[in-house]
């Protein structure tokens, strides 16, 4: 393989490793703020220690999430320096505020949450978990921001063959950001919501301290159908974003070849063929792609060959259609996991409301499984809009092949691809050896050897979990 295709997966698979942790650290902190909120209006022990125990695990993904995110960083100057050379006064901007700003709020005021416990004031020592996450939602802005210039170049203007900001405001208020940031903010919460719910079905199933995992159910069901359900229409937002911003994403995301009729369907499943350009064996849901695409159910869509015909006049010679049947199927699977995550909620709420949720074996047993939705959900996702807007790095501004470093072999990127994923191989066994640990020990039991005092966020506390 040569050095840009290498290049591409490394940064992949780094990208979609760093995002398992990003969303989960987004919706943990929202999730524990509201259990400490409660613990704080009710005054009952019971809440602090469900914020504690899950506490444990924001702590865990929060340290490991920092560490992928460094080495995520390195790639653009690694592999990417055309890229960055062509970008870097916009790009630049946002990560620097994020780096500057945000982490600074989210490290500061996590490390007076820690060791507050009975230290600070409650309400005070409350206000910095809150801080703490509208620190990951600032941060989750500024990436977005970034990214959102890839894929809707605004506020700059080409200056020496570079790309320079001329308007901040226009890069904040960019239209593709206005609608992935509140898509992302949902799925995090559904993240969140989704490990919660799972390890309590576990604690359950195996009757460990039932009342304390049976309250804890209450808050990510709620959440998660929420926002489970602000997840499909806010995806419906950027449906409509797109047709007009990336019609071919759009069109490949459908396996369109050809322009539809007016209502144009929505296709289910469907055989695509990529060398002869057709699509085959659809089934179909009459009139809802013009639903998704325009908020009514009229209007045609045009379909990759027609826009391949318009890009050329546009952009000049070149092949300008996304990987098909990648966008197509990545689309479709996001859908799938959205859709039974919606229902599991459902479910779970109505058997919460009608009491004994721990006696549904059956349910519990789903509920374990679907820990894996948000992250099949949230993946998938991610590589449809990538891929969906190949072959651009910058949306009508640059190509992907122009923005590789010049000077990189494949036999360096090969290699520091191969020291990457055994780097992050590690850090995932670490971070699920020490998940497996906090949920084998509970919120109550201790080791043997832990220190007298019951706070499992003392020093020694967290000595001990991590030996």
């Amino acid at each position: 393989m040569n050095e840009l295709i290498l290049a591409r997966i490394q940064f992949a698979s780094t990208t979609i490793f760093h995002f398992i942790f990003v969303p989960l650290s987004i919706g943990l902190a929202f999730l524990i703020a509201i259990m400490q909120t409660m613990y704080v209006v009710k005054k009952k022990e019971i809440y602090k220690d469900m914020t504690k125990f899950w506490g444990k695990f924001f702590l865990i993904n929060f340290a490991v999430g920092v560490v992928t995110g460094i080495i995520q960083e390195f790639q653009f100057g690694m592999n990417w320096s055309d890229y960055s050379r062509f970008v870097g006064d916009v790009f630049g901007a946002p990560l620097a505020i994020e780096a500057l700003l945000a982490f600074f709020i989210e490290s500061t005021f996590i490390g007076l949450w820690i060791f507050g416990w009975d230290k600070l004031p409650k309400k005070l020592h409350l206000a910095c978990i809150w801080l703490v996450s509208l620190g990951t939602a600032i941060s989750a802005l500024w990436i977005l921001a970034a990214n959102s210039f890839m894929q809707n170049p605004v506020g700059y203007a080409i200056h020496n063959g570079r790309a320079e900001m001329n308007d901040f405001l226009a890069v904040i208020t960019n239209q593709k950001l206005l609608v992935a940031f509140p898509h992302t903010i949902f799925a995090s919460l559904a993240t969140a919501s989704f490990l919660i719910l799972g390890i309590s079905a576990w604690n359950l199933l195996k009757k460990r301290n039932v009342e304390l995992f049976k309250l804890s159910m209450t808050v990510p069901l709620i959440v998660g159908l929420i926002s489970t359900l602000g997840i499909a229409f806010t995806g419906h937002s950027q449906a409509t974003y797109l047709i007009k911003a990336q019609p071919m994403k759009m069109a490949a995301a459908e396996g369109l070849w050809n322009d539809t009729g007016d209502p144009a369907p929505w296709t289910v499943v469907a055989k695509i063929n990529t060398d002869e350009k057709k699509t085959t064996s659809r089934i179909e849901i009459p009139g809802l792609l013009s639903y998704l695409s325009y908020g009514k159910f009229s209007g045609a869509v045009q379909g990759m060959n027609t826009l391949q015909d318009q890009y050329v006049k546009d952009y000049g010679k070149g092949d300008y259609i996304p990987p098909v049947k990648t966008t197509f199927w990545s689309f479709r699977i996001m859908v799938v996991a959205g859709g039974l995550m919606i229902l599991l909620t459902l479910i779970g709420l109505i058997m919460k409301w009608r009491g004994k949720i721990e006696v549904h074996s059956a349910y519990l047993k789903w509920m374990i499984a679907a820990i894996f939705f948000p992250y099949i959900a949230n993946t998938f996702g991610w590589i449809m809009s990538e891929f969906g807007r190949q072959p651009w790095v910058v949306y009508g501004l640059m190509t992907t092949k122009d923005g590789i470093s010049p000077n990189v072999s494949s036999g360096s990127v090969l290699f520091s691809l191969i020291a990457f994923s055994l780097i992050y191989t590690l850090l995932a066994i670490a971070m699920v050896y020490l998940f497996i640990r906090v949920i084998k020990h509970g919120p109550y039991e201790k080791t043997n050897d832990e220190i007298t005092t019951s706070d499992p966020f003392h020093v020694g506390g967290i000595k001990d979990a991590i030996k």
